[in-house]
């Protein structure tokens, strides 16, 4: 789905009001029936609902839904934040409509009884600020959101929760707790990245008039991974298991023998043809007696048990023959790691995944990321991230993670709730599944796994990526919803990975 930040949707607005002629307050009066259609939902004839509005077109909105409340017999009172003397000229025209309806704005500063008033509202609609907003909320602003949130009333925000900065999620100091938006023409990247996504509520993307070919026409940078957007292809009935790829790990030491086992079961389970897993000798027989279909090989050892330097001509032998090379789960850390894993990004003629202390191996020479022969896919979570240089102290996720990918010419997966895609190109996409369960250890050696095994299966990188992430979250939400957010493991989403794949699969041909 494609995502509009607030200056591209404001050029999409003013092009098709000052170029193709649609009226500012045509766009805003159907703005306003999407609204007060949404209320109604909520509301009967006699019920009782209050609208807290700004001075911009976003209050003009609000504004407009009191008015077509009123006249379905809705007991409304419209609050206003900021001064009447700013209303903009559409909003104006709004306020005329109400006025007709013998409705008034209240100057919300002087207004009697507002939390009385609440507690017997069904719905409250939250039209003060849109997508314009950057600044922390404060004085009435912030005085209106904090009643809101404290009503028991349905909230309905008006194209985003007031407070929440549209392009990147932010909260601006505080904002409201929407049980449902009503957006215009495009969603917004406030909408799917966290914590703004938290405070969205039900989502709705209503059409009010902006030509779809305008739309369309439009180039998008951010996008959001939805159900229909997430498909496998139907495999040949006449094909073999290397038809589909032949994955290489690297991964595992001495303690940490759950890491590469989830890898490879992973890949297996996404429907690898041959699953390789390398693993220092010192752990082989381990993995001999944990993996089934997959197949461990000993590759030299150090001392303590990790992968020792001349660990490297059985693992370029082993990469030049495969399709994928996933390097890093439980992989551990020392400096004879580090040399092999960027001796190998150097070397290697297939993909790369890194993950975990793959990731780690080439935090302080972030240039090997220009000598691999294809852009590598790096799937750090926060922490890691940090210590590859990614700066999250802006609480701008997608904006750190399409300027990495873009700087380093890597397909970079920056994990956490709702995870973000980010290309080299410098767009990004929004997954939309996922949830608490998925916070245990092992979680990212599944995922790791399973966007090798679709590389490894000659998807193009960007779709092994995103269906792996979707897919991944979709198995963590069906097993959330059979276990409970408490007790799902690693090892409950690899096995939910056949419902997920088959939800999403075509019939083979």
């Amino acid at each position: 789905m494609k995502l509009s930040n607030s200056a591209q949707m404001r050029e999409i607005d003013n092009y098709v009001i000052e170029d193709l002629g649609v009226s500012g307050s045509a766009l805003m009066s159907n703005a306003a029936e999407r609204l007060a259609s949404a209320a109604m939902e909520r509301l009967s004839p006699g019920g009782c609902a209050a609208v807290f509005c700004g001075a911009g077109n976003n209050g003009g909105d609000g504004i407009g839904a009191a008015a077509l409340l009123m006249g379905k017999d809705v007991r409304v009172r419209v609050f206003l934040i900021g001064s009447e003397d700013k209303l903009t000229h559409d909003s104006k025209e709004m306020q005329r409509r109400l006025h007709s309806l013998r409705g008034k704005l209240e100057p919300f500063d002087v207004a009697d009884d507002i939390a009385g008033f609440l507690s017997d509202c069904d719905v409250i609609i939250d039209a003060i600020f849109g997508i314009g907003l950057n600044t922390a909320l404060r004085g009435e602003a912030l005085s209106a959101v904090k009643m809101i949130n404290a009503s028991r009333a349905f909230v309905i925000s008006a194209d985003i929760a007031s407070g929440v900065h549209a392009d990147t999620g932010a909260i601006l100091g505080a904002s409201v707790k929407a049980d449902m938006t009503v957006t215009f023409s495009l969603a917004k990247p406030g909408h799917f990245v966290e914590p703004g996504c938290t405070r969205c509520g039900e989502l709705r993307i209503c059409d009010i008039g902006i030509p779809r070919d305008i739309i369309d026409g439009a180039t998008y940078h951010v996008f959001s991974v939805s159900p229909d957007e997430v498909s496998l292809p139907p495999r040949r009935r006449v094909s073999y298991k290397g038809d589909y790829g032949r994955c290489l790990i690297v991964a595992g030491s001495v303690g940490y023998t759950g890491a590469p086992a989830l890898s490879a079961r992973a890949a297996s389970r996404m429907g690898s043809g041959l699953v390789f897993l390398g693993v220092p000798e010192q752990i082989y027989d381990i993995m001999a007696t944990k993996l089934d279909e997959e197949m461990p090989f000993p590759l030299p050892g150090d001392k303590n048990g990790r992968l020792a330097a001349n660990a490297a001509g059985g693992i370029l032998n082993r990469a030049n023959d495969s399709d994928v090379c996933l390097i890093g789960p439980g992989l551990g850390s020392s400096p004879e790691i580090t040399d092999l894993v960027l001796s190998t990004i150097r070397l290697v003629k297939t993909p790369v995944v890194l993950d975990a202390d793959g990731l780690n191996a080439i935090a302080s020479d972030l240039n090997i990321l220009s000598e691999a022969e294809y852009p590598l896919i790096l799937t750090p979570h926060p922490g890691e991230f940090a210590r590859l240089g990614g700066n999250l102290s802006t609480e701008d996720r997608l904006h750190a993670a399409r300027a990495f990918a873009y700087a380093n010419n890597c397909i970079l997966v920056l994990k956490g709730h709702r995870t973000i895609t980010a290309m080299p190109d410098g767009t990004a996409y929004i997954n939309t599944t996922g949830n608490p369960a998925m916070a245990k250890g092992g979680s990212g050696d599944v995922l790791a796994g399973m966007i090798a095994s679709l590389i490894g299966q000659k998807f193009t990188a960007k779709d092994a990526v995103l269906a792996a992430v979707y897919l991944h979250g979709l198995a963590g939400d069906m097993c959330a919803a059979e276990y409970g957010e408490y007790s799902v493991t690693a090892g409950d989403i690899i096995n939910m990975l056949p419902k997920a794949l088959k939800s999403v699969a075509s019939e083979g041909i």
